[in-house]
């Protein structure tokens, strides 16, 4: 297997609150195992409340209570040397964050400072890793806007004098312009109209395929997948039950919970009803037995309600967790 610049391995990462007496267990991250690789484009996908944003957070180091992690390892490889994420201490974390791995929030046109201007945000964020004159600092914003095709006039104005589409950019600039290895982008085209979600999803792959680094993209629009991302993993209710090539995924998608995502989408000429997932997702703090998705799966077998089936291999580079397909691990 192609070598990995982030992996995930046995993750379990849980909310755990104790008020009034009462001690509560929300299984947010649960057993989740994925590697990514160097110069693709991964997607994590999976409806509202499945787990996305708090795996995020865990491949950050993003964690704070009552976020706990219990179980598991994450790293990165970054110029051949091994960081464990979870090891890291927070100015080790404050070093590497935006210089070699970098992340672009969810609603992130509303994380720039609405009192300063724009110019004095990007010369924050470069001068704490970059020791230069102003001049040279001034000269690097420039030339970045314009690699990117932004307008300079965006550097003398606040943020309310942005668009919603134009604030999204500057904010993908800021989070690129040191060049990091690795970028996570949590629901970069939320809150954006059609085109210019076109427009922003353009700007991640000019920056992906130009600079040759990693980006790892969360988002529930499978829409966003298809036309972004190189491989996707599935989150249910805490756990991957699918991961492959978006070719694979969108063409042959083999779990019954990936079968309705992909359902779901438009399609051109086709008037026909959109069938939604029947019922609701699970509470994590008392998730289902055995397949979380069983009770909102019309195909489940009695099995299902009994034992959590494995991620096993069907083709290659295609994982599912299913009893509906065999693989190595089922058959």
């Amino acid at each position: 297997m192609t070598d990995a610049i982030a992996t995930v391995q046995g993750l379990r990462a849980y909310y755990i609150t104790n008020a009034y007496g009462v001690r509560r267990t929300v299984k947010a991250v649960d057993d989740v195992s994925i590697r990514i690789r160097p110069n693709e484009i991964f997607g994590i996908a999976g409806e509202s409340g499945c787990g996305k944003s708090t795996l995020l957070r865990v491949m950050l180091g993003m964690i704070e209570p009552p976020l706990t992690v219990l179980a598991g390892t994450m790293g990165y490889t970054l110029d051949g040397r091994n960081v464990d994420v979870l090891a890291m201490t927070k100015a080790e974390r404050k070093w590497i964050r935006w210089k070699e791995v970098s992340y672009i929030p969810q609603g992130s046109m509303h994380v720039l400072n609405p009192v300063r201007k724009v110019h004095d945000t990007f010369l924050d964020f470069i001068t704490v890793h970059r020791r230069a004159p102003r001049s040279q600092i001034d000269a690097i914003i420039r030339d970045y806007l314009r690699e990117l095709g932004l307008p300079l006039q965006v550097l003398d104005s606040y943020p309310h004098q942005l668009s919603g589409g134009m604030k999204q950019r500057v904010t993908i600039a800021l989070a690129t312009i040191l060049y990091p290895k690795i970028i996570f982008a949590d629901e970069p085209t939320t809150a954006l109209d059609v085109v210019v979600q076109r427009g922003v999803i353009q700007l991640l792959k000019d920056i992906q395929e130009r600079e040759k680094n990693t980006l790892v993209v969360v988002t529930h629009d499978m829409g966003v997948h298809a036309n972004l991302c190189d491989r996707v993993a599935v989150l249910y209710a805490g756990q991957v039950i699918e991961e492959a090539n978006t070719e694979a995924i969108f063409k042959d998608a083999r779990h019954p919970y990936t079968q309705y995502l992909i359902q779901s989408l438009p399609k051109m000429d086709d008037k026909s009803e959109r069938v939604s997932i029947p019922g609701r997702p699970p509470a994590l703090d008392n998730p289902p037995t055995g397949c979380r998705f069983h009770p909102r799966c019309p195909q489940a077998m009695s099995i299902c309600r009994e034992a959590m089936p494995s991620l096993h291999t069907v083709s290659p580079d295609h994982r599912v967790a299913c009893y509906l397909a065999p693989g190595k691990d089922n058959d």
